[in-house]
């Protein structure tokens, strides 16, 4: 009896209904949300706090870039001074140029590795190709002394393997 596969479907955005089902859902998920907003303060360059509540109300999860405690007191005010100081700029200025710095060098790595696995496919149509040519075929007269020394031993070998196929099937 064949097995039907769902795959990877888009779920219906509707409230879990079972609560062993939603606690093992939310631990999956919220790893991913938190993921998220890491990249989204990484690429864009902004402050990101996500608070969380687990299902069952008894525990608080949180995320920050730079940190909780930096976004929400900017957010509600309370820490305008800090904000305001030349060492709290710099220190920003500064964690924003390394993380420019860093996309910067992740997109080059990047480009190398696309570019390295271009090179690797040809490389493997190339040997394909060689492969599947018939090396005897190919004309020796355009072959130099260190080919022609190399191709010696291996046309012997192949003339005693026909020799002895010969001599197996007369």
């Amino acid at each position: 009896m064949p097995r039907n596969f769902a795959g990877r479907q888009k779920v219906e955005m509707k409230k879990v209904a079972k609560q062993s089902n939603l606690s093992a859902c939310f631990s999956k998920r919220r790893p991913n949300v938190f993921k998220k907003a890491s990249e989204l303060s990484t690429v864009c360059g902004v402050d990101v706090v996500i608070i969380v509540f687990s299902p069952n109300k008894e525990r608080v999860y949180s995320f920050g870039a730079p940190s909780v405690e930096a976004v929400t007191h900017r957010y509600f005010g309370q820490n305008r001074d800090a904000t305001t100081s030349s060492t709290f700029v710099r220190m920003e200025e500064l964690r924003k140029a390394k993380i420019e710095h860093l996309t910067i060098e992740l997109t080059n790595l990047l480009a190398q590795l696309e570019s390295k696995k271009i090179v690797g496919e040809q490389l493997k149509m190339i040997r394909k190709e060689n492969q599947e040519k018939k090396w005897w075929t190919a004309p020796i007269e355009n072959l130099g002394l260190e080919e022609l020394e190399q191709l010696k031993p291996i046309m012997s070998m192949l003339k005693d393997k026909v020799d002895q196929r010969l001599l197996a099937l007369a």
